[in-house]
């Protein structure tokens, strides 16, 4: 057997000859130090990968929306403030061990929202101070009794009181306004009560531990309100504006798409005509910023006892003309497509009444957003109510259309063609009505889509009412005349 070198700019080769005479390169076996080292690399820079993009989510996130860095500080400055009744020696001296209580107060009770904090705040005092004082008395009368009875009457107190407080988290009103109370008052009876069985001064733990709850809350209140303050308030009024907007956008995107012939579609178009599933996914969102909202203060223009109850109520009407646009858009990409002659004969008066609903959407939206009453709702509401009249007069004509034993029809007795001075009498095929369900559905829910707008017309004119928003005054020489703008408005149209 002959081996044989051969250097190379890779390195050293080993070949041999085996027994047929034929060479073979023997390739060097890696190391175990060498295996492990790419393993090692190869997992490291996944690490660091993963780490990357992390940070990049991260940094995407304080970008879009910089108050959720801003509360992350808040929430640092609150603890770092707290955490001097641990290292000032006459602070610690006042509070004594319990100073922890006060941190775990802050990390547990800060949130986003001004609304929120007070929320947990309030609810977190009231709870610990009723426990706190039925625990006392509880102690009192138990130590009266004697040690025989002692541990029973705390066993028997326990359980009555938590199992009734954990009753009182089901029923609504408790659950939406002191479901966290209810949890803390738990959480404190239970602790006083077992712990001073066996302590003596159950008065002094019990004040200390109020006192650093109230330091910790009070501390919490105070720079949650006054460093760049969020009020839930404030969410749930700019909320119900964006989805307004959204909604009268995915409405224009609706119909105008359904008649439209062409297959490419924008992202933006995309984007907009899907609007109304933020306004379908928000009642939750709306339910918590109201719930919060109850809780805050007087601050920019609303004023105490705002009527935010009212906001549900847009919200939830506006959740009612959404599953119609939802069915809308259905239509858009169905199988079923009614006959282009069809489509061409509804779109103009499908799309003038889907302009007509949107700008009452945006007027409301408008309104809101002023706090001040609309001098055009009225003419707007009238003249979407028109072209809702239009479209089911185009019911009588796509009805006579489908029958097959009508007469023949005259050319006036279209909208198209109303206008003409001397009617002439044709003969109108008949349709199939399967061919023009599809339009006809579609046109339908346009007519409810209106009546649901009005409901939301008329929530929002309470709202007005309630908040005693500002009235518009307009000039007679300013004021344009409701003919000529209605005549405006359908030439734009046109």
């Amino acid at each position: 057997m002959m081996a044989q070198q051969k250097e190379s700019s890779s390195g050293v080769e080993w070949r041999i000859r085996v027994g047929d005479g034929s060479p073979e390169t023997l390739v060097p076996q890696a190391t175990l130090a060498s295996r492990v080292w790419h393993g090692l690399k190869h997992k490291i820079a996944k690490l660091v990968l993963k780490v990357w993009m992390f940070l990049e989510k991260a940094w995407k996130l304080a970008v879009d929306d910089p108050r959720k860095v801003i509360h992350g500080l808040k929430v640092g400055i609150a603890i770092t403030f707290v955490s001097l009744f641990y290292y000032m020696r006459p602070l610690y001296d006042g509070v004594g061990g319990n100073a922890m209580w006060a941190v775990m107060t802050v990390v547990v009770v800060f949130e986003n929202t001004v609304g929120a904090t007070l929320y947990k705040c309030l609810n977190r005092v009231f709870g610990t101070s009723l426990a706190g004082l039925l625990a006392i008395g509880v102690h009192w009368v138990a130590s009266q009794s004697g040690e025989n009875l002692e541990p029973l009457i705390v066993g028997v107190s326990v359980f009555l009181l938590a199992s009734a407080a954990t009753f009182s988290r089901f029923i609504p009103t408790i659950k939406a306004r002191f479901d966290y109370g209810a949890m803390i008052f738990i959480l404190t009876f239970s602790l006083v009560t077992v712990s001073g069985y066996r302590m003596d001064k159950l008065f002094d733990m019990a004040h200390q531990r109020l006192s650093t709850i109230v330091i910790g809350t009070a501390l919490c209140i105070l720079v949650t309100t006054l460093i760049c303050p969020i009020w839930a308030g404030k969410e749930l009024y700019v909320l119900i504006n964006k989805n307004m907007d959204k909604l009268a956008n995915s409405l224009d995107g609706c119909v105008s798409q359904y008649f439209d012939h062409s297959d490419e579609k924008s992202d933006s178009e995309d984007k907009a005509l899907l609007g109304y599933k933020c306004v379908l996914n928000s009642k939750a969102t709306e339910e918590t910023m109201a719930n919060f909202a109850r809780w805050e203060p007087a601050h920019g223009r609303f004023n105490f006892r705002h009527p935010w109850k009212q906001y549900l109520k847009i919200g939830a009407s506006m959740r009612s003309c959404a599953y119609c646009i939802e069915a809308l858009n259905g239509y858009i990409n169905s199988e079923n497509q009614a006959p282009e002659f069809i489509k061409k004969h509804l779109s103009n008066t499908c799309l003038r009444a889907g302009s007509n609903s949107s700008s009452v959407i945006k007027e409301l939206a408008k309104t809101i957003k002023t706090m001040k009453k609309s001098p055009i709702i009225d003419l707007l509401v009238g003249e979407m109510n028109s072209a809702v009249q239009d479209l089911q007069n185009e019911f009588k004509f796509l009805s006579c259309l489908s029958n097959s034993n009508s007469p023949p029809l005259e050319e006036a007795a279209t909208p198209e063609n109303k206008k003409t001075e001397k009617p002439q009498k044709t003969t109108i095929a008949t349709i199939p009505l399967m061919d023009i369900i599809s339009a006809v559905t579609f046109a339908s829910l346009l007519i409810e889509i209106a009546s649901r707008i009005e409901a939301i017309v008329e929530a929002v004119e309470e709202l007005g009412h309630l908040a005693k928003f500002e009235a518009v005054k307009v000039s007679k020489k300013n004021q344009p005349n409701q003919k000529d703008e209605h005549t405006i408005k359908t030439s734009q149209l046109v």
